[in-house]
């Protein structure tokens, strides 16, 4: 009993000292003190004691309580985080931070009929606020209103091209606003001594973006020596959450040698925080025998600028074959204009021209550098053109030169 009143005693002097420590301080003061206290000690109980005795001291203070609408959400007290917001509603604020705070809760918390209506008048006050357009374009990739979400992000872009998030984006958006796709590509490929005979890869294909994802069915001919061969893909990539999706593919050819007479591959991506990305899958080539390939892939986004590196990891009985490649891009406004740089050792089964590669050829040391171009016209016209230059071992020991040019084309509709 005696501890127990000494404790009451205790927390008793202790809530008058600091009450009265409070009544001395000015509202700025508390104010600052209740953001050390959310920021840095995460104490978010403490932070709205303060900014409450804050707006006692200077209840006419619009940040204070904007501030006091922050610390709700983030301690997951919608109701009350909802009336303060609502209350400033009614006196007409037109605070940029504000509709950034009572938006974003609206938001998290999937109000969106409210949502809607904060964000465009937010836009309406402050139509060139980067932050908001973000805001807009989340809010409607979340509803599924892509197109819309589209027109923010590129009025974003066009504010700030060097927007992390934005670019992030864009690429998500990318493949639910073009409906329709229909693309062609060639690849010509010379070599200084493994073949006399240049290749070439004519490549064929239609896009279908559906509400779970987009659907590509691509058609490939390659001519090889005096040879011929046509390949026939089917991919998809399947939505699963905000956070993540698949890549699944397919291939069957009847001219092995040209292509492998079956492929497949599987990938599951990750939208991660802090404008990072993440892969993990396996490609599988069927010629004579099964090749399994198993890849993993970090890519992030900092201001117009994408990184990319990725591995693929084949397994034999002897050891690890292995292959790397880093991918730099530099964007010049939207999704689809950008300039890129590749480098890399080993050969990957992604790219267009080793549809034509016989079994075992990964195996063998390459070192590879690239770059293209890639820019829209009028927003409906896609053009890439790339360049790459591999230095191989095609066979053990002896090394040769290849180049290859790609150029592209894609309507969207």
């Amino acid at each position: 009993m005696k501890s127990y009143m000494i404790s009451l005693i205790l927390s008793v002097l202790t809530t008058i000292i600091l009450y009265g420590q409070t009544e001395s301080l000015s509202s700025d003061e508390l104010f600052m003190r209740a953001r050390d206290a959310a920021f840095e000690s995460k104490d978010y109980p403490q932070a709205i004691e303060l900014i409450k005795s804050a707006i006692q001291k200077s209840p006419d203070y619009t940040d204070l309580h904007i501030f006091l609408g922050r610390l709700y959400t983030w301690s997951d007290n919608i109701d009350s985080a909802q009336m303060v917001f609502d209350n400033l509603h009614s006196k007409k604020v037109k605070d940029e931070d504000f509709y950034l705070a009572y938006g974003y809760l609206l938001y998290w918390n999937n109000i969106n009929q409210i949502a809607e209506i904060i964000i465009n008048e937010g836009l309406g006050e402050h139509p060139t606020s980067e932050d908001l357009l973000l805001l807009d374009s989340k809010f409607k990739y979340g509803i599924k209103a892509y197109e819309q979400a589209e027109k923010s992000v590129e009025r974003l872009l066009s504010i700030n091209p060097k927007n992390t998030e934005a670019h992030s984006l864009a690429q998500n958006l990318k493949s639910y606003t073009a409906k329709n796709a229909i693309s062609i590509n060639y690849d010509f490929t010379h070599f200084d001594k493994q073949f006399a005979d240049n290749w070439h890869i004519l490549g064929l294909s239609y896009k279908r973006a559906t509400s779970l994802g987009s659907i590509l069915f691509k058609t490939n001919y390659a001519n090889k020596f005096a040879d011929t061969g046509v390949q026939f893909e089917l991919e998809a990539y399947p939505r699963i959450s905000k956070m993540f999706y698949l890549y699944v593919g397919g291939g069957y050819s009847e001219n092995v040698g040209i292509f492998p007479k079956y492929r497949t591959g599987v990938s599951l991506y990750a939208n991660l925080p802090k404008s990072f990305e993440g892969e993990i899958g396996y490609r599988q080539l069927y010629f004579s025998s099964n090749i399994w390939l198993y890849t993993v892939s970090i890519g992030k986004y900092y201001q117009n600028l994408w990184f990319n590196l990725r591995t693929y990891l084949s397994p034999d009985q002897d050891n690890i074959s292995h292959s790397y490649t880093g991918t730099v891009r530099y964007y010049l406004k939207g999704a689809n204009d950008y300039l890129g740089l590749q480098i890399g050792t080993g050969i990957s089964p992604e790219e267009n021209r080793n549809n034509l590669l016989v079994e075992d050829t990964f195996k063998l040391k390459t070192y590879k550098i690239g770059a293209n171009y890639n820019f829209s016209i009028q927003k409906r016209n896609l053009i890439n053109i790339s360049a790459t230059y591999f230095n191989q071992e095609y066979m053990p020991a002896q090394k040769g030169n290849q180049y290859d040019l790609s150029i592209g084309y894609s309507r969207v509709f």
